[in-house]
């Protein structure tokens, strides 16, 4: 019942950000259980790259629709440039000045050299992780093991940040062992993090230097029963 109010109710609000979205803002929905909602309302304003983004970095302007005054991790922390209130729906847009992204792993798969023992992957897939949709890089290392994903030329800005998760809930139900993440710059850790199967999507960040330099993303199975340890992982490095 309070999934068809908030349908009949959002129209208005859905017309209101039609008319002045750009191309290029990001749209989003508080609390989460609504987004299936405002999908239905403003879905052809969404890409899946959009839906499946590693972080709202990257987007100069945002809007979060709303009930119930929710907000959004997309804006934590923000004041918004403009605030409406359409039938209850809290309509909030957002300004600020966008990450510039110099190099992106998932672009840049097909240049990588893969080592180790690989189940399955790398490719980039759409693929759920913490009930959500991520556009990421998924592998899977053999149980016990792990697989080496080396960008011999990867670009740097003065961050690398990137996120990871473990994909498929039926997968995480059935095996509940972590995976982990490490990020090696020019044969250096600079980053690691557990997957747990109650984490969602973490995230990993390291100050760089800008250039260029050997990039491995390393991702492992640790525990011998992490059998279809779907690891997905997204990399950037920003200026």
């Amino acid at each position: 019942r309070r999934m068809l109010s908030v349908v009949v109710r959002g129209a208005r609000a859905a017309a209101f950000v039609r008319e002045r979205a750009r191309p290029g803002d990001l749209i989003t929905f508080a609390p989460s259980w609504i987004d299936p909602v405002g999908r239905l309302h403003l879905g052809e304003h969404l890409s899946l790259e959009d839906a499946g983004r590693a972080d709202a970095a990257r987007y100069a302007r945002v809007w979060v629709l709303s009930i119930r005054d929710a907000s959004s991790a997309d804006v934590a922390g923000e004041r918004p440039a403009l605030t409406s209130r359409l039938d209850g729906i809290l309509v909030r847009r957002y300004d600020r000045t966008a990450a510039v992204i110099v190099e992106d792993a998932a672009r840049s798969l097909p240049t990588a050299q893969v080592t180790g023992d690989v189940a399955s992957g790398p490719q980039v897939v759409l693929a759920e992780v913490g009930f959500t949709p991520r556009r990421c890089v998924q592998v899977v290392p053999a149980a016990g093991g792990a697989v080496r994903i080396t960008f011999p030329r990867f670009a740097l800005g003065s961050q690398l940040v990137a996120y990871a998760g473990l994909a498929d809930v039926f997968t995480r139900r059935d095996i509940r062992e972590p995976g982990r993440l490490e990020l090696e710059l020019a044969g250096q850790v600079i980053a690691a993090r557990e997957l747990g199967v109650d984490d969602g999507w973490v995230r990993l960040q390291a100050r760089t230097t800008p250039g260029v330099a050997e990039l491995t993303v390393i991702a492992r199975a640790p525990s011998p029963r992490a059998h279809r340890r779907q690891i997905c992982f997204a990399v950037e490095s920003r200026r």
